[in-house]
């Protein structure tokens, strides 16, 4: 199923990001970057010590891929090329604040954070960091009109290349993915935004292979994640690297995580799926998923996008059509 999903808009996606990224090393520096005085207004001394806002840490520099219009107003979208310092794995990652982050208003305030990953192999680029499907843009008027908390976004590649699946898990003897997902990823951006301390400021988003990735992780680590959003995902590994590995295969399976999770009564984790009503293969699935696991600290909702297919842009509709307003509601928004 993952070779399939996305094949035909990869390269479109490829020259995209490209073009995009070729202008990385301007001399336009991203807003947040902090060298002038208006800049500084944005990083004020950090809060008492009971605040929930988690002040940047270890600031670096981020070249700047593209900027997003619209309801965005012209925010960039930055990357930067991450070394895991838990994972040791190496790879891109693009990252935007949305547009009240930068506001002056705001200047005090830490910000809910959404991890979104995409699907395929997801390497070398990750489709949501300002392509066509727009979710940056869509987010920002989501935000304007009060049906989504203002996100940053944090986009990692998902694979460490084009040739397997790694599901995003800690496969032995292969670059332990699942480290850099739920560890070293949500790290930058601590380090380099104003977050929250609280895990109900922290949602992580995945399609397909990243979906898998996304409900794996929520179950896996609530202690860092309290919502994820799996769209089209698959319920258990599938990577043909799990050979060999039965123990650590079954360690990094939903449905096993899902159970754990259920008999130690907590803490509370939200699923958001969202699936086609034309994907006939995975929807089944999850229903099933639904019905077993859906209850007690696992509270769950499906949003079935009419006439909706295994694809990116489906699930873009579904976020818009009530994905990201029962999300919201279970977040904690800007705080100061």
């Amino acid at each position: 199923m993952h070779k399939a999903l996305f094949r035909p808009v990869i390269a479109l996606i490829s020259l995209t990001v490209l073009a995009a990224t070729a202008g990385c090393g301007s001399s336009t520096s991203p807003v947040r970057s902090g060298s002038t005085q208006a800049n500084r207004a944005l990083h004020e001394g950090p809060p008492g010590k009971r605040s929930l806002v988690q002040w940047p840490t270890k600031p670096i520099s981020f070249d700047e891929a593209s900027r997003v219009g619209g309801a965005g107003r012209n925010t960039p979208i930055e990357v930067t090329t991450l070394h895991g310092p838990k994972s040791g794995f190496t790879g891109k990652v693009w990252v935007w604040a949305p547009p009240e982050y930068y506001d002056k208003r705001n200047a005090r305030k830490g910000f809910p954070v959404m991890e979104a990953l995409p699907g395929s192999y997801g390497y070398p680029v990750n489709y949501w960091s300002g392509t066509d499907l727009a979710l940056q843009e869509h987010l920002a008027q989501w935000s304007e009109n009060g049906s989504s908390l203002p996100f940053i976004v944090v986009m990692p590649v998902l694979n460490p290349d084009d040739k397997h699946y790694y599901d995003g898990s800690d496969i032995p003897g292969h670059p332990k993915i699942g480290t850099w997902l739920s560890q070293d990823v949500p790290d930058l951006v601590r380090q380099n935004f104003r977050t929250l301390k609280t895990r109900d400021a922290w949602a992580i988003m995945g399609s397909s292979s990243g979906g898998f990735a996304a409900l794996k992780n929520v179950l896996q680590h609530p202690d860092t994640f309290e919502v994820a959003i799996p769209n089209g995902p698959d319920i258990v590994p599938d990577s043909p690297l799990w050979k060999g590995h039965a123990k650590e295969e079954q360690e990094n399976n939903p449905e096993v995580l899902a159970r754990r999770l259920m008999a130690r009564g907590g803490p509370d984790v939200y699923l958001a799926f969202q699936d086609g009503s034309r994907e006939h293969t995975v929807l089944p699935k999850v229903r099933t998923f639904l019905a077993q696991y859906g209850h007690g600290p696992l509270h769950t909702r499906l949003q079935i996008v009419p006439d909706g297919t295994h694809s990116a842009a489906t699930y873009v509709r579904g976020l818009g059509e009530g994905t990201m307003r029962w999300v919201s509601a279970r977040m904690q928004g800007p705080t100061a």
